[in-house]
C-alpha cells in the first residue's frame, strides 16, 4: 500500500474526486496528503478531511498568493492546527522563476510560516524554485523538519537538506527521459525519500501529458524500485515507515 504524499485534489480539477479516490485504492494507493496554497484551497482541504477518513491535510500560503494573501489567511491558518487530521504546514516556501520582484515579501510570507511551524512542532511541506540558497537560508533559522515537495536538485543539495532534517519528496519528475534526478536518487537513501504525485501536475510517464492523479503514484513507485533494485513491497514498507516518521498519520 502506499501514500500520496503531496496532491492538490480540488473541484477545481477533478469533477467527481470519489472516483479519484476509488481509482487510487484500486491499485493500492491507500491514504493522501491533500494540500492547500491559498485560503480557498485551504478552506476545501478542510472539507474534505472531514469527508474521507484515508485523506489528511497540509494548509499553508503558497509564494505564488504573495501579493494577495491576507493577514487573517495565516489567522485561520494557525486556528486550525489543532484539527487532528491537518498533518503539516504546506505548501509554502520561496519560487523565484517568473519573478524576484517580491523576494522580500515571499521570504516574510515563508517566515512567518515556519514561525508557527516552529511554535506548533508541525512539519512543513516546502516548495523552492530556483531559490534553492534563500530557501535554505530561511529554513536554519528554525527548529523544524518536514518535506523538500518536488526535489529536483544537485546531490549536494540533496545532502544539505538531508543534514538539516528533511526528507525528499519524489514525484512523476524522475520517470521524465531527460530528468537528471534519478542519477541523484541513486545516491540517496530511501530512509529519505517518500512518493507524491503533485496531481493534477507533474503527470509521470507513460501519461505524460494528461491530468495526473493519485493513482499514478504507482508508476513512480515502479520506477524508483527498478532504479535501487528493490520489489514494490519493500519500497512501500520503507516509504510508509518514512511517512510515520514525519507526519502524525
Amino acid at each position: 500500500m502506499f501514500t500520496d504524499t503531496h496532491c492538490h485534489i480540488y473541484k477545481e480539477y477533478y469533477s467527481d474526486i470519489n472516483e479519484i479516490i476509488t481509482n487510487a485504492k484500486n491499485v493500492n494507493i491507500s491514504r493522501f496528503i491533500n494540500n492547500g496554497c491559498d485560503h480557498k484551497s485551504n478552506k476545501e482541504v478542510l472539507e474534505l478531511i472531514s469527508n474521507y477518513s484515508n485523506m489528511y491535510g497540509a494548509i499553508g500560503i503558497h509564494s505564488e498568493s504573495t501579493d494577495t494573501y491576507q493577514e487573517e489567511d495565516l489567522k485561520f491558518i494557525e486556528d486550525n492546527l489543532n484539527n487532528p487530521k491537518v498533518i503539516a504546514i504546506g505548501e509554502i516556501g520561496l519560487d523565484y522563476h517568473y519573478t524576484k520582484e517580491n523576494k522580500e515579501a515571499q521570504i516574510k510570507l515563508f517566515e512567518n510560516q515556519l514561525k508557527l511551524a516552529e511554535k506548533y512542532h508541525m512539519p512543513v511541506i516546502i516548495h523552492s524554485r530556483d531559490a534553492t540558497e534563500d530557501t535554505i537560508n530561511c529554513l536554519k533559522k528554525y527548529k523544524i523538519t518536514g518535506v523538500i515537495h518536488s526535489f529536483s536538485g544537485s546531490l549536494e543539495t540533496a545532502k544539505i537538506y538531508l543534514k538539516m532534517g528533511f526528507t525528499l519528496g519524489v514525484n512523476g519528475v524522475i520517470t521524465f527521459k531527460n530528468s537528471k534526478l534519478k542519477e541523484v536518487i541513486k545516491e540517496i537513501p530511501l530512509s529519505n525519500i517518500i512518493l507524491e504525485t503533485d496531481s493534477p501536475y507533474l503527470t509521470p510517464e507513460p501519461h505524460r501529458g494528461t491530468q495526473n492523479t493519485p493513482a499514478n503514484i504507482i508508476y513512480i513507485a515502479k520506477f524508483i524500485s527498478e532504479l535501487k533494485n528493490i520489489s514494490l513491497e519493500e519500497l512501500s514498507k520503507i516509504t510508509n515507515e518514512n511517512i510515520k516518521r514525519i507526519f502524525d498519520i
